[in-house]
């Protein structure tokens, strides 16, 4: 008899749907639902497609598709089917698409019609068995072959340390790293998640994140589903439609520009925000003044949170107590938070360290990159997040910055060596440096300060001309706002660019 527990994500999920089948899951802009036994039941197929196309357990799914109910359900199918899920953000190019396909060897790769042609290139340049189409209304080649198969499948047999998910961030070496999330990891956070942020019967989730990174698919949907709950499911953010739709939601997460266009919105109000439980933010951080407007407009305090793409969520302000504005709170029940010096010794009376963080969310490592994962974690097993911070007096932990040369704008991460990369590699362009200045809306702006070779022509190189060469290639959130041409870049006695200097000077 095999009494082996199941540690499949998917069975700790829907161990928590609702007992009415029919009570509503996905609630669309049109107004159509989903409901949790249709969800059941279109995992399943997706599932079941899975097997016939051949994806074994472990095998990946890649995916770059827009936000459908037909991208929920392949996540979920490729859980149950023990599949690892591999999202990649919609504005990713040729660049970004051929390394993660050629790195994660995936036995699916599933894109937009758009760029089919471009999908079975760098498929079948990377060994790609299937490739299948998902548009943005949710039909395609894909949702075709699902829609055939049975809606019955039992959920493969998980360990808590298999593989679910792989989601690609970059490093400061410029090579995108998969950060690899187990079974274990993600049902973990999903536990403590949905306790800590006290999630009850009767709320309803306003969803407006991308599904490709962390936020949006392993804590608000994860957290969504756990508790049962109707999610009202829109393609992206919209003033608008979140003025509408407030009224009828209990929860809501967003990065920190989410709640600047809210509060752009001359109609946002205390009224429309008194069915509202909870306001999370994250991605980014949260201007003081942001938090301070926020609270005075909608009469909620919102609640910020720290986390990366390895390990999800670590830190939070509490649910119950008091929510500091311009902190990220305390770490999560089951979750250790050191702040040290550069010899790993802790740092004392308050000051600035790196943040190491250890806890059963914390990812596996990176794919395929065993010495790499070795680096970042220290002997007994706390993993560096290249994050400085410190402790107040009250043990808040508040994010001073960055020790990797990380810009997060809009919510999403970009590395200036990749842009850089490909910015020296111009006609004309001897060296360039690529950092963030500081934005109201999207929290950091991009901006590249490049030097002309001395033999260069003056109209060789212009900002516009590198600004232009940049589309196509690499994602519009890694295009720089702005383009500066100077004579050269600052340097320390290292030789070191002083960017530091270069935000001053052009900030």
């Amino acid at each position: 008899m095999n009494d082996v527990k199941n540690e499949n994500l998917y069975e700790l999920l829907s161990s928590r749907f609702p007992v009415d089948p029919a009570a509503p899951c996905l609630i669309l802009p049109d107004g159509d639902e989903v409901s949790y036994a249709g969800l059941e039941r279109e995992a399943a197929r997706y599932a079941n497609l899975l097997a016939v196309l051949g994806v074994r357990p472990g095998d990946r799914v890649a995916v770059q598709v827009e936000k459908t109910p037909q991208a929920i359900f392949l996540y979920l199918g490729c859980l149950r089917a023990g599949a690892v899920f591999l999202p990649m953000n919609t504005a990713y190019q040729r660049h970004e698409i051929g390394h993660f396909l050629g790195d994660a060897t995936p036995r699916l790769f599933v894109c937009r019609p758009e760029i089919r042609g471009l999908a079975d290139e760098l498929a079948a340049k990377a060994g790609v068995a299937h490739v299948l189409e998902l548009d943005s209304n949710g039909r395609g080649s894909l949702a075709e072959a699902a829609a055939t198969q049975a809606d019955f499948f039992a959920t493969i047999a998980r360990k808590a340390d298999d593989l679910a998910v792989i989601l690609y961030t970059s490093g400061t070496t410029g090579r995108s790293k998969g950060a690899m999330l187990s079974h274990g990891n993600l049902s973990a956070n999903a536990r403590v998640l949905h306790r800590y942020w006290g999630f009850r019967p009767g709320d309803v989730l306003l969803h407006m994140l991308p599904i490709f990174h962390a936020h949006g698919l392993l804590v608000a949907i994860h957290c969504a589903l756990m508790n049962g709950s109707p999610i009202f499911f829109e393609p992206r953010f919209d003033a608008g439609r979140a003025l509408a739709l407030l009224p009828r939601a209990t929860v809501f997460m967003g990065v920190p520009t989410y709640y600047v266009r809210l509060l752009a919105e001359d109609a946002f109000d205390r009224g429309l925000c008194a069915n509202m439980r909870l306001f999370i933010s994250g991605s980014a951080p949260l201007l003081k003044e942001t938090f301070d407007d926020f609270r005075t407009r909608s009469g909620h305090t919102i609640l910020e949170r720290y986390g990366m793409t390895e390990g999800g969520m670590f830190t939070s302000n509490p649910y119950a107590g008091e929510r500091r504005g311009g902190t990220v709170g305390f770490p999560l029940p089951g979750t250790e938070i050191r702040i040290v010096e550069e010899n790993d010794a802790p740092v004392t009376g308050g000051g600035v360290g790196q943040l190491l963080v250890k806890g059963p969310q914390v990812f596996v490592g990176y794919w395929r990159m065993p010495e790499k994962t070795a680096e970042e974690f220290t002997g007994d097993g706390f993993f560096r997040t290249g994050d400085m911070g410190q402790w107040d007096s009250d043990g808040y932990i508040t994010i001073i910055g960055r020790s990797k040369d990380l810009v997060i704008t809009g919510g999403l991460n970009v590395y200036p060596k990749e842009i850089e990369e490909m910015i020296d590699g111009l006609p004309g362009v001897l060296e360039s440096a690529v950092f963030g200045l500081s934005d109201p809306d999207f929290g950091e702006a991009l901006t590249a300060v490049v030097v002309r070779r001395k033999n260069a022509a003056g109209g060789d190189v212009t900002e516009a001309g590198i600004v232009a060469a940049l589309r196509g290639n690499l994602a519009n959130f890694k295009i720089p706002k702005q383009v500066f041409l100077v004579e050269d870049l600052p340097r320390n006695a290292m030789g070191k660019v002083q960017k530091n200097v270069l935000r001053q000077q052009f900030g």
